[in-house]
């Protein structure tokens, strides 16, 4: 192991002047989705293999259709530089083992870590250490340790979110930069702040559909592979403590009975209640308070369904509320890489902190205007 340790060393002293000049590295290779986990081939069975298996590899219950895993795990262990220089290329990397053991694995860990964290790792102060473009530029790997193959293990099941996350949020910045590599409708952003003050970032070929009162919706339709996003909000909403899962699907379901419908008379898109939904606080570094819903849509008086994305976000400063939901209808296609491109887009979100009622278009101001008399009218009534 001395030479490739020697090896090691060497790549982790000149990053800090590849930093300071500019990254030119060659960006890793792989597959969003694909992790390659490595571990001594004794331990391919063992019990931090099957705790990987059972985190990042878990089934995504939010998804229709065939079983898809948040991540696709290889396990490999090596025995020369040759081979570890090939893992050290790939997008998504695991280096798991116990700290003291006399593996190639162990040794290369003892050989990233410090003598200090080698002695928290061992008092199990410390165990998970990620690295972000350590070798290669666009590079996601956790180093996991501990004393023992069951000590690891539970470790990781009890600290799954936050580990799975830091592999997600790497993934999302990713799908964000290859969605719009080649062009987005940035004026149809613009168009969206300047009159209702918000904006997503659009995708090149996304279609406007639906433009009315405090709902807008953009359709991008291919063969086989439909896909929409919809955007609503809500002035002067001053409880979001009722903000919650039911409430998010409730709001949902009774916009999409609107403004999403079949092309059969009287269908619309619902919530698939049957299937799992999940919801999350989104953690974001401005003001705005967010959350993610992720569930299965189907289509009343129809065989169709698919995966949705749904963000609901509330400002504080302008009391205001807004929901963006992407969907996609295509049966043909495998849904994780579209769900996590929903998941980067509608993390785009912002809001006008400055934005009040007096901003809207005129024609805006005047359709909701006569939206109230008519409402007025019908209570009189």
């Amino acid at each position: 192991m001395r030479r490739i340790t020697l090896l090691l060393l060497t790549t982790v002293f000149f990053l800090p002047l590849l930093a300071c000049e500019g990254d030119f590295r060659q960006r890793a290779i792989g597959e969003n989705h694909e992790i390659i986990v490595v571990m001594d081939e004794s331990l391919h069975e063992g019990a931090t293999a099957e705790a990987l298996n059972e985190t990042f590899g878990r089934v995504i219950e939010t998804l229709p259709g065939q079983a898809e895993m948040k991540y696709t795990l290889r396990f490999q262990d090596f025995q020369t530089n040759e081979e570890l220089e090939n893992i050290r290329k790939r997008k998504n990397i695991i280096f798991a083992g116990p700290i003291d053991d006399e593996t190639n694995v162990s040794s290369f860990i003892r050989a990233l870590l410090t003598s200090d964290v080698e002695e928290r790792v061992r008092a199990e102060e410390s165990f998970a250490f990620p690295l972000k473009d350590h070798w290669y530029r666009d590079q996601w790997a956790l180093v996991l340790t501990s004393t023992g193959d069951l000590e690891l293990a539970d470790k990781i099941y009890e600290n799954e979110t936050q580990l799975v996350d830091s592999a997600l949020e790497v993934e999302l910045a990713r799908w964000e930069q290859d969605i719009f590599r080649r062009a987005e409708q940035v004026e149809l952003s613009d168009s969206l702040w300047e009159r209702f003050g918000w904006k997503v970032r659009i995708q090149h070929d996304y279609i406007p559909t639906v433009d009315t009162l405090n709902v807008v919706s953009f359709r991008r339709s291919y063969q086989d592979n439909d896909r929409w996003m919809w955007g609503w909000w809500e002035d002067d909403f001053d409880t979001p403590e009722v903000i919650d899962q039911h409430w998010i699907n409730t709001k949902r379901d009774s916009l999409m009975e609107r403004y999403v419908q079949g092309t059969r008379e009287g269908s619309y898109v619902t919530t698939e209640y049957r299937r799992a939904i999940e919801t999350r606080e989104v953690e974001r570094e401005d003001r705005l308070i967010g959350w993610e819903t992720l569930g299965t849509w189907r289509m009343t008086n129809d065989f169709m369904g698919g995966p949705f994305v749904n963000f609901t976000y509330y400002d504080p400063e302008t009391e205001r509320v807004f929901m963006i939901e992407y969907g996609q209808f295509a049966p043909r296609y495998a849904k994780r890489r579209f769900v996590q491109q929903f998941r980067a887009m509608g993390r785009t979100f912002q809001a006008d902190s400055t934005f009040s009622a007096e901003d809207y278009p005129e024609e805006y101001l005047t359709a909701a205007e006569a939206l109230n008399e008519a409402e007025t009218m019908d209570m009189d009534d």
